[in-house]
């Protein structure tokens, strides 16, 4: 389960300025739906590599207009073909199917969004291609090993090559993509939440034993996290239960308690939209669950949001 400031900070409905932790689990989220955008082998590859880390090649035949310079306005060839139309809104709606399109695709993880590599942050002299082709290779050796060590190797390989020195949760999303992949898993696990709790921290001296167990450690971790999580769910779903075997048989209270379980958080404008009632219909609906009813997240009058936390 995500944490409320979490999803709300993904909503963009911060409750008040981000902190630095918050925007890094934000950049972790993120790039576990990269993961999760496609079937489970793509993650393991270039283009899966390129697109969690967010950069990729920058469109040569963009034009770019250059500041400060006037434009002719005789020359047809500065402005779009569809600038001098009939209709005023057309150059603007075809705009904005344009950024909806890129927005898709970013989204989907098929276009990385291009960034620019500050040599006063980066190191000049790492090539960080040469070391995915390495850690590629590493994957692709282990390929018949049992899921656990395949992907316990391939985790203590990204962390060898220095991978993503600033992203560190990226190893253990692609050793997490590796389970899934593997079919040991339908999910990814949430093995940077394991790693946190458990007490394995590699110095870069330990034995392979010494590496596979640590590993072993981290993975149980996330499992019993994902149990806590999964144990809540089920609590909340049988007290919700209680208060819908005495509704009626055309009663939107069972789906209400489906859309709490599906959702990290349930506000009274979703909930309206996604059963097609009305607002007053939902409030009534939150009312009959009453002790039941999950946990208000965000403490607004204005705005307020239920969930399973």
């Amino acid at each position: 389960m995500f944490p409320p400031h979490l999803v709300l900070h993904d909503a963009g409905m911060d409750v008040r300025h981000p902190t630095h932790e918050l925007t890094r689990a934000a950049a972790a989220l993120r790039a576990r739906r990269t993961a999760m955008a496609r079937k489970a082998p793509w993650p393991l590859s270039i283009d899966g590599l390129a697109a969690l880390r967010g950069v990729g090649p920058v469109a040569e035949d963009k034009p770019v207009r250059i500041k400060g310079k006037r434009v002719d306005p005789e020359d047809d060839e500065a402005y779009p073909p569809y600038a001098n139309d009939a209709d005023p809104w057309k150059a603007h709606f075809a705009e904005i199917d344009a950024l909806l399109d890129r927005t898709s695709k970013v989204l989907a993880g098929e276009t990385p969004l291009p960034k620019s590599r500050s040599h006063l942050v980066y190191d000049p002299d790492q090539d960080e291609a040469e070391n995915e082709d390495l850690w590629l290779d590493v994957v692709k050796r282990t390929s018949s090993w049992p899921a656990i060590a395949a992907a316990a190797v391939a985790w203590n390989a990204w962390l060898d090559l220095n991978l993503y020195t600033r992203l560190p949760w990226h190893g253990l999303i692609m050793a997490a993509s590796i389970l899934r992949a593997r079919g040991l898993t339908c999910h990814l696990l949430p093995l940077a939440a394991g790693f946190k709790q458990s007490r394995f921290r590699p110095q870069g001296r330990e034995g392979a034993a010494e590496k596979l167990e640590g590993f072993c450690q981290v993975l149980e971790e996330a499992l019993a996290i994902a149990h806590k999580d999964l144990d809540r769910l089920i609590l909340a779903r049988e007290l919700m239960s209680r208060v819908t075997a005495k509704t009626r048989s055309n009663s939107k209270l069972p789906e209400l308690v489906e859309l709490f379980l599906s959702r990290p958080l349930v506000t009274v404008p979703l909930g309206a939209k996604l059963l097609k009632v009305t607002p007053k219909a939902v409030d009534l609906m939150l009312a009959q669950l009453g002790g039941a009813l999950p946990r208000e997240l965000t403490g607004r009058t204005r705005y307020r949001a239920w969930g399973i936390v």
